[in-house]
């Protein structure tokens, strides 16, 4: 077997690559099940997805996170646009099973017990990529440390950095009390870098820190891989000295120091994560670029983004995608043959998904849509680079913009980090100008509590995605990633993923750069007028040619499913590959598993 052409398509066997070994893969948040709150959003959603595709394509992978009892939060919004939270407790064992194992973490001069809970993600081929869920709520705790594990980004940065060492450290104490034969750590993001520390300590047999050579510390990074999400620096955990050595210890913090881990006086994770790690990856081509510039003296690759498409395609859109494009579900890239698939199927197909929304947004607000007016999604974490009221820069052109389009709907969501009051203002304000400006040809709708379920609908039911992050903030943007399996275009800033999923009325639309916020609205309203108005009524051929060309074009790349195999390629698995290849072209024998 040609082990390249067979990445090519899905599912692959790992039976080719002898003692290949097991990935484990870290991250603070992973979207596991609907009913399951351990995620907050983008970063969490692309975790789950990539367990998704692992497990459809056979990868040996376990992954790790923390418990999160009582989840992110729920939101609630009042008349004003004024959000509140509650709590979303559930309970591990209506999904999971309690592993026996326990291990221990040390956190300020205290012992910490953990344990973790199982949950058995099967792929399509009934392939299982089990996902442990760490746990402190042990009797054997004290309180505090028993609610280490309930909040996701709850508390303050001393909660945060004790939580980072319960996912890090405690996971690859978890992984080997398992028994789990790991020969990869992938790092989703900085908050699981203090694992390389665990492991720095495992290769020292429980010596002393300062005793680490370079032999050492490279045998720990030829495990460890690392993906950074953040394309500011600010968005990356950072921790004072002091609490570095109250929490983490002093032999600990001394190392971290000397290995070049701390800047401007803070311990960096994504330092700590970049220095112990083979293999970096930013998850866009731009990202990449960012990265790079923050961080120019590391190697830092780019994989970009996707999103699982059995799990975000809706309902009417697989029916016809079953009916017309034959094993899709099993190889992504066999959506490229939606070009062929009759104008009228997926119109037909839209409609029923624009339905489906228009019925949920009625159930939740009492508000009755129309499913015959244009219909724009703008569905974001509620942060103010997002720039969520870009469309209201000129409010008469937005109402004769509605005018002209025969009627006008937007629908907004996203929640705001409960101790992140501009982005909470940000909310407020677009409520406010939504009752002001709202009228019988321009509805706009603010819908609260943006979660799995919402964002499906939202980014399957709307004829048009907008995005609106200023440049060059956005990592990537999975959520129009989501619209296009859909068909849904996208009418965005180029940033992210849209640089490289832009083609200009054949994908979607680019909001031009310009020299300020007016300049860009201009833009969008311009895109608008000019071109997804006059299409959207009045050529709805093209505009079914240009739905069937978005998941074709954009759809067939956009995936996890390629996202996982450039990982097994590029950052898992590359000289076993290689070796492989070779195997294959008779260069050297073939080695008995």
């Amino acid at each position: 077997m040609n082990m390249f052409m067979e990445l090519s398509s899905a599912p692959f066997s790992y039976e080719t690559l002898p003692d290949a070994g097991r990935v484990a893969y870290f991250s603070m948040e992973i979207a596991i099940h609907p009913s399951m709150p351990t995620y907050s959003g983008g970063l969490g959603v692309l975790a789950g997805d990539t367990l998704r595709s692992a497990a459809d394509l056979g990868v040996p992978l376990s992954a790790f996170t923390l418990l999160h009892r009582k989840g992110y939060f729920e939101q609630h919004l009042n008349a004003e646009g004024v959000q509140s939270e509650t709590v979303q407790a559930w309970n591990p064992a209506d999904f999971c099973t309690e592993e026996a194992a326990r291990v221990t973490v040390q956190i300020e001069n205290r012992v910490v017990t953990v344990r973790a809970w199982r949950y058995d993600l099967k792929g399509q081929s009934g392939h299982v990529v089990p996902i442990y869920l760490l746990d402190t709520d042990l009797d054997l705790n004290s309180g505090w440390d028993r609610g280490l594990t309930d909040h996701l980004y709850g508390g303050d940065t001393n909660y945060r950095l004790q939580q980072e060492i319960v996912l890090g450290m405690g996971g690859v104490r978890m992984a080997h009390a398992l028994g789990l034969r790991v020969n990869v750590y992938h790092m989703n993001e900085g908050h699981a870098a203090l694992l390389t520390l665990a492991l720095l300590e495992s290769q020292l047999g429980g010596g002393p820190q300062n005793g680490a050579t370079d032999a050492d510390i490279e045998q720990v990074r030829r495990k460890c891989v690392f993906t950074t999400h953040t394309p500011v620096p600010a968005g990356h955990d950072r921790f004072s000295t002091e609490q570095s050595i109250r929490i983490l210890g002093g032999d600990r913090t001394a190392q971290l120091e000397k290995l070049g881990c701390f800047h401007e006086g803070l311990l960096n994770m994504t330092l700590l994560a970049l220095r112990f790690s083979r293999y970096a990856n930013g998850v866009a081509m731009q990202h990449g670029k960012v990265s790079r510039a923050m961080f120019p003296e590391f190697t830092i690759h780019s994989i970009t983004n996707g999103v699982h498409a059995n799990t975000w395609i809706s309902d009417p859109v697989q029916r016809m995608l079953d009916e017309h494009v034959h094993g899709w579900r099993r190889d992504n890239l066999y959506l490229r043959n939606t070009i062929d698939v009759p104008e009228a199927a997926m119109l037909a197909a839209h409609a029923g998904a624009k339905e489906e929304l228009l019925a949920d947004v009625g159930s939740r607000t009492g508000l009755v849509l129309d499913p015959k007016v244009l219909t724009l999604g703008f569905a974001r974490r509620a942060a103010t680079y997002k720039r969520a009221t870009l469309l209201f820069n000129d409010p008469e052109r937005l109402r004769q913009i509605a005018v002209a389009a025969g009627g006008l709907q937007i629908l907004y969501a996203g929640k705001a980090h409960p101790q992140d009051e501009p982005g909470k203002a940000l909310i407020h304000q677009v409520v406010e100008e939504a009752a002001r400006l709202s009228n019988d040809t321009l509805r706009i709708v603010y819908l609260e509590n943006y979660a799995w379920d919402l964002g499906a609908r939202l980014t399957a039911g709307v004829d048009v995605w907008v995005n609106t992050p200023r440049r060059p903030y956005e990592a990537s943007g999975t959520s129009g990633m989501k619209a296009a399996m859909n068909g849904v275009p996208s009418l965005s800033i180029l940033d992210g993923w849209w640089i490289e999923g832009c083609i200009e009325a054949v994908t979607g639309w680019a909001i031009e750069d310009g020299a300020d916020d007016t300049a860009e609205a201009n833009s969008l309203y311009s895109k608008l007028e000019s071109a997804v108005i006059p299409t959207f009524r009045d050529d709805r051929g093209n505009w079914a040619r240009l739905m069937k060309m978005t998941i074709a074009l954009n759809g067939s790349y956009f995936n996890t499913n390629r996202m996982v195999k450039q990982y097994t390629r590029n950052a898992y698995y590359p000289e076993r590959l290689k070796e492989a290849a070779r195997v294959e072209e008779g260069q050297i024998p073939v080695l008995s598993s």
